[in-house]
């Protein structure tokens, strides 16, 4: 597969925000080391589009929501099992703003997701009542590109959501796995990798992808 990025190609930046980096409410281990490499594989890219987790306050996925209800137990929503999370990503909050290292002067696009109240979202294509899409997919076939490289945070839920969601939709997807970190909650990270060799999606690293490129 050749990885030098094409005119057809797309980086996806996922949840590159304060609160998913350290000291944030929702703190991926070493959440903030993306950042560079982040940097470096967009300035190869002539398509690039991140994403934002916007959630209203009191958001049905926080465990707050929920009397009772400690963050990371998980709890029956009407579509489907839903793990609940500390309050993170509150709209207008410092927490829900993007890393400030992060450098992208050629993004073209800002998705926000998660800030329907009742639902939460993984994905960067459908929230997680697997029926309500976020449109991406359609800017994609618009746009005319056919593979999507995914970084950011986290690699066990966002990142493998968005890059499941793009294989299913019919692009070809490339995680990107140095320019990612995860959670790992209760074996999670292994079920990512899981999901990714049953789909034939990609693993790769950042060098690989920028290797020639200045």
């Amino acid at each position: 597969m050749p990885l030098a990025p094409a005119d057809s190609d797309l980086l996806l930046v996922v949840d590159v925000q304060n609160d998913f980096c350290p000291g944030g409410r929702l703190a991926v281990p070493d959440g903030d080391a993306v950042v560079p490499v982040i940097n470096r594989l967009a300035r190869a890219f002539a398509h690039v589009v991140l994403t934002q987790d916007w959630h209203p306050p009191g958001h049905r996925s926080f465990a707050s929501a929920h009397d009772g209800r400690q963050p990371f137990e998980t709890v029956d929503m009407p579509y489907g099992a839903q793990t609940l999370w500390p309050d993170h990503c509150v709209q207008g909050t410092a927490g829900a703003a993007l890393h400030g290292d992060i450098d992208i002067q050629n993004s073209q696009l800002l998705l926000r997701k998660g800030w329907h109240p009742g639902i939460d979202s993984y994905s960067a294509f459908f929230e997680n009542d697997r029926r309500t899409p976020t449109g991406l997919a359609g800017y994609l076939r618009e746009r005319g590109l056919t593979r999507v490289f995914i970084a950011g945070l986290a690699l066990d839920f966002c990142v493998r959501y968005s890059a499941e969601d793009a294989h299913d939709a019919g692009f070809e997807a490339v995680v990107v796995e140095d320019a990612c970190r995860a959670i790992d909650l209760a074996g999670s990270l292994d079920d990512a990798h899981r999901a990714f060799t049953g789909r034939g999606i990609a693993r790769v690293k950042a060098g690989d992808v920028t290797r020639g490129w200045r």
